[in-house]
């Protein structure tokens, strides 16, 4: 039988009731963990009470970085709710396929999502709203009959559903369990989070890099988190360099540490306090480690994604100027292997698909029966992405998947845009791919044939982008051909295009 879950913020504020738990930036607000247990409680209440909310319900939340995600996040826990994140950067087409997909009872919003939330209540049946803000949130919090005690889960259950981007073009939900939270929290036991810690978290949260690096890990140990409304290089910096706030730890992307390296205040920050600075979601330049590194910050790089909790790889600090570009070794409770096409173990330095098993990996996801039975194979879970094993055992990646770029610290996968354009009446051919950009990694470049007898421009084909996909996945540059290259059995072969197109 799978072990119980237990809850992480009661138990501190058994403990430590005084403790910092968390500040959020935005506001100014400081949470002891016995102000934190309380506010989970009255949300729970009212979720319980004024929302109907139950096992197995899913709570949906759009709204910017704030401590009140961590709080909905565990008064979800305490119910047995199913917590739901959604990127506020989704137009409403994007985010109503999510709704209608996972089926929440409940959206929280923040006001300035008003308009988007409306569009999907009435597109949802019996979805009901409840405003983030003075007069919605903290009135039902106010208002609220506390809950006592919490649901018993077991680590089997669902915690969260993340949705990510589909390369067939629609978004997945993986399914995060409490067994998932719990042993990525002791995975990362290898960056050293103590009561003691604090952690900056800026990435937003409704990716899992941001929730779970290293946020609830921080939770689990009963250390500090700090949280930032959204990105701002200067000001990551200058709380970093804030003796008071005395960061230990925080993630980014490649493009944040980029960011922050051009502002005027990197050459004077003090990051004597730093004991991690963690980087994932893509490939770190290593002009961009060594630029860091002259001001004494060690960049630890790791991998993982949605469906690992996301934790799989972290390169040791000690490690990292002597292995410099791999992300490490497999983390404690996970296995990792370099797989062939045809399944067999590749040898050392033989590039192959990362197969990955382990309690931190996702069960599958909600309502795709057909993709979990295509990316598990005896207990192990095929990731798409490419890597390469040196003979020492550390691991260097190679290719995120074979048609998938990252922008900005975003995966964008192109059959999600392409299908968008082939909704486009005068597209004969669509085919997208990423090419390397100097501020954000990678952007899309489409490669359009127009069908014969119709006329199209960029103007048209970027404007119909704008109203159906998120701002990072609009491509950069529109391409136009009289015909797409094809392999033998008829499919586009992107390797030709990005020989072709694959340089700005």
């Amino acid at each position: 039988m799978a072990k119980l879950h237990f809850d992480w913020i009661a138990h501190h504020a058994g403990l430590t009731p005084d403790r910092l738990a968390m500040v959020d930036l935005a506001s100014g607000r400081r949470f002891s963990y016995a102000a934190f247990d309380r506010r989970i409680a009255r949300l729970a209440g009212h979720l319980r009470d004024g929302c109907g909310i139950g096992r197995g319900d899913r709570v949906a939340v759009l709204a910017m970085n704030s401590t009140d995600i961590f709080e909905i996040q565990f008064a979800c826990m305490r119910l047995g709710a199913i917590f739901v994140p959604l990127n506020w950067r989704l137009t409403v087409p994007e985010l109503a396929f999510i709704i209608g997909d996972v089926g929440p009872r409940l959206l929280i919003h923040d006001p300035e999502f008003a308009e988007t939330a409306a569009v999907l209540a009435q597109r949802q049946d019996g979805l009901g709203l409840l405003v983030h803000d003075a007069a919605g949130y903290e009135a039902a919090l106010a208002a609220a009959v506390p809950l006592a005690g919490f649901e018993r889960m077991d680590h089997d259950d669902i915690v969260t559903i993340m949705y990510t981007s589909g390369t067939t073009g629609r978004p997945k939900g993986a399914m995060i369990t409490y067994g998932m939270h719990f042993w990525n929290a002791v995975n990362l036991n290898i960056v050293g989070l103590t009561a003691a810690s604090t952690t900056l978290t800026f990435m937003p949260l409704f990716h899992i890099a941001a929730l779970n690096n290293f946020s609830n890990p921080a939770f689990h140990v009963g250390g500090a988190v700090v949280v930032m409304r959204s990105f701002d290089p200067a000001l990551v910096l200058r709380v970093i360099s804030d003796p008071d706030r005395a960061v230990t730890h925080f993630l980014g992307a490649p493009a944040t540490y980029l960011f922050m390296s051009q502002q005027p205040e990197f050459a004077d920050a003090d990051f004597s306090r730093l004991e991690v600075a963690g980087v994932g979601a893509a490939p770190m330049p290593l002009s961009l480690l060594e630029t860091w590194q002259r001001r004494g910050v060690t960049i630890q790089q790791g991998y993982g994604m949605t469906e690992t909790g996301p934790s799989v790889l972290f390169l040791p600090k000690h490690e990292a100027a002597r292995k410099s570009g791999s992300s490490g070794k497999p983390l404690l409770y996970c296995e990792m292997r370099i797989t062939r096409e045809d399944g067999t173990e590749a040898a050392a330095e033989e590039v192959g698909e990362i197969w990955v098993k382990g309690p931190s990996i996702t069960p599958g996801y909600w309502n795709r029966p057909d993709v979990n039975e295509a990316v598990f194979q005896d207990g192990w879970f095929k990731t798409g992405d490419l890597a390469r094993r040196d003979g020492e055992g550390f691991y260097y990646i190679v290719d995120r998947c074979k048609d998938m770029y990252i922008s900005g610290g975003e995966n964008v996968y192109p059959a999600e845009i392409e299908n968008v354009l082939y909704q486009i009446a005068a597209v004969g051919e669509a085919a997208v791919i990423g090419v390397a950009d100097e501020r954000w990694g990678e952007v899309g470049h489409a490669i359009v044939a127009v069908r014969a007898g119709h006329a199209l421009d960029e103007a048209a084909i970027l404007s119909h982008c704008r109203e159906n996909l998120a701002g990072f996945k609009i491509p950069r540059a529109i391409r136009f051909v009289d015909a797409l290259p094809r392999n033998a059995t008829g499919k586009v072969h992107k390797p030709t295009l990005r020989e072709r197109f694959g340089k700005m």
